[in-house]
């Protein structure tokens, strides 16, 4: 009896004096939606997108007006003639389209490669964040991928870490 007494008490020691895991999580939609250097990026993004849009509005209003002086002279033309100003506009048309679509992935890419370059920043943020303040494990959740399917508001980092990231941003 008094061996089970003093295992029962060594169990207990042994396992008060083990380190409990400090475990934070944040919402890793919010925590990247509500960034401020996302927000400045994304402005940034829109008027690049915008002068883009302005472009190729000027650049297809442009051949829209050859289209249609050739569509009131065509008449005057020869066949022969016709036939080949069409096909000249047709691969006008052709080049213009590519020369859009290549632009447009171009700036997909570039928009791409800033948002996952500001994703790893702020993984790398809150990883030193976890480090500095002695949580075992920090986990992210979002809409997309509930990985934390609860977890008490003390528990949640996603506000106060946003603050810290948007006060550093400032700086």
């Amino acid at each position: 009896m008094k061996n089970i007494f003093y295992i029962v008490v060594l169990v207990v020691a042994f396992t008060s004096c083990q380190k409990q895991a400090k475990i934070g999580f944040v919402d890793n939609g919010t925590l990247i939606n509500d960034y401020q250097k996302k927000k400045d990026l994304e402005a940034k993004f829109q008027i690049k997108e915008q002068n883009f849009r302005k472009r190729f509005d000027s650049i297809d209003n442009a051949f829209q007006v050859e289209v249609q002086k050739f569509q009131t002279e065509a008449n005057k033309m020869g066949q022969a003639k016709a036939q080949e100003k069409y096909q000249q506009l047709g691969q006008q048309k052709q080049i213009n389209d590519q020369q859009k679509q290549v632009e447009a992935q171009q700036f997909q890419q570039e928009f791409q490669t800033e948002i996952d370059t500001l994703i790893v920043a702020v993984k790398k943020f809150v990883k030193d964040y976890g480090k500095k303040n002695g949580y075992t494990y920090i986990l992210g959740t979002s809409d997309a991928a509930a990985t934390v399917l609860y977890g008490t508001e003390e528990n949640d980092l996603t506000k106060t870490i946003l603050e810290a990231l948007n006060s550093e941003a400032k700086k």
